[in-house]
Order: structure tokens, then C-alpha cells, then sequence
């Protein structure tokens, strides 16, 4: 059994798309998914699957929710290997003074392509950085994110593939509660 860590985009943001944490992991139940954990109210869920298509399992937590809830997300999954070579990708990593909370690291659906990478790359971003991983694009606002001078609207248009962002400390806990999961064979 493989621990999977699974990211819904926009769930539980600004009074919209309301998903109860409790309701959600009997949600993941219900699809057969095992020991279904939840991290804070963004719609973090960490189990445990035999299923080997993620892509088409995060279509049928899609549509499940759909079905629930009269509205569907985007479902982002990662399997621990996934997420602990997104960690070790941090581009970020090795420099002093960079704070967990302002480093973003946006989970895309799937790989961009070398023409989507340019576009991407050739976005003004000052003072914010952005550099592009394999399925991944981290983000790091030394100013903080409330007020960034980088649009995520452009980077979102460029991308034209869906993601869902999580911040560095959020990342590094995911991965520790699915160590524990993993570990709890």
C-alpha cells in the first residue's frame, strides 16, 4: 500500500467551497482509500491506496466531491516519494534567510512543457522568485504574500496546467504525517 498525499485546490478559502476535515475523510473512506488523515482546512488528505492511476483516482475524489457538494475541485496528488523529491528539489534549500511561510511551492496536475517553461521564466517577477521543478513551481516572496508584486494571474495563464499552492512549513508537515502513515505498515 502506497501513502498518498492528496491537495484539493480552493476548498474552505474565503467563506467558499465549504468542506468539513471529518466530512472529507469519510468522503475518502467511502472510495475505499485507508486511514484517510486530514492537515488543517485546505484540503489536505493523507491515506493510504493499492491504486496505482492517481491521476484517475484524483478524478473520482473529483467527482465524488462534485457529487457531494455541487462543486469540484481540482485534486493534486503526490506520492511520499513525490512529495520528498519536491522537498529535495527546494531551490531554495541551501540559501540562509529564507522563511517557510513565504516560500510557496505551487503542485501542478502535470510536467510543463519547454515553451510554457520560457513563458513562464520570462515573467517579471522582482523581487519575488520563481523557479520551475519537475511537476512543481516554487515561489518565494521576501515581502510576504498578501501584497506580491508578481501576478499569479499571469503565472496561471502561462502554466495552463492546474496547481494548488501549499507554503514550506504546510510541506514539510504533509511529508511528516506521511512518514508516520507510512511508517504505521
Amino acid at each position: 500500500m502506497a501513502v498518498v498525499i492528496s491537495m484539493l485546490r480552493g476548498i474552505n478559502v474565503g467563506g467558499n467551497h465549504m468542506i468539513k476535515m471529518d466530512a472529507l475523510r469519510t468522503l475518502y473512506e467511502s472510495l475505499g482509500l485507508q486511514d484517510p488523515q486530514t492537515y488543517i482546512q485546505s484540503g489536505n488528505v493523507i491515506f493510504k491506496t493499492g491504486e496505482c492511476d492517481l491521476m484517475a483516482l484524483g478524478k473520482r475524489v473529483e467527482s465524488a466531491i462534485q457529487r457531494k457538494y455541487s462543486f469540484r475541485p481540482d485534486v493534486v496528488m503526490r506520492t511520499l516519494s513525490e512529495l520528498r523529491e519536491a522537498m529535495a528539489g527546494n531551490p531554495f534549500a541551501a540559501r540562509s534567510g529564507i522563511e517557510p511561510n513565504r516560500l510557496l511551492v505551487t503542485f501542478l496536475t502535470g510536467e510543463l512543457g519547454r515553451e510554457v517553461r520560457s513563458k513562464l521564466l520570462a515573467i517579471q517577477t522582482d523581487p519575488e522568485e520563481i523557479h520551475i521543478g519537475r511537476k512543481e513551481v516554487y515561489i518565494y516572496y521576501p515581502n510576504g504574500m498578501a501584497r506580491p508584486k508578481l501576478s499569479w494571474g499571469a503565472v496561471e495563464k502561462s502554466l495552463k496546467i492546474s496547481g494548488t499552492g501549499r507554503n514550506w512549513n504546510s510541506v514539510r508537515k504533509l511529508v511528516e504525517i506521511a512518514e508516520r502513515l507510512d511508517a504505521a505498515k
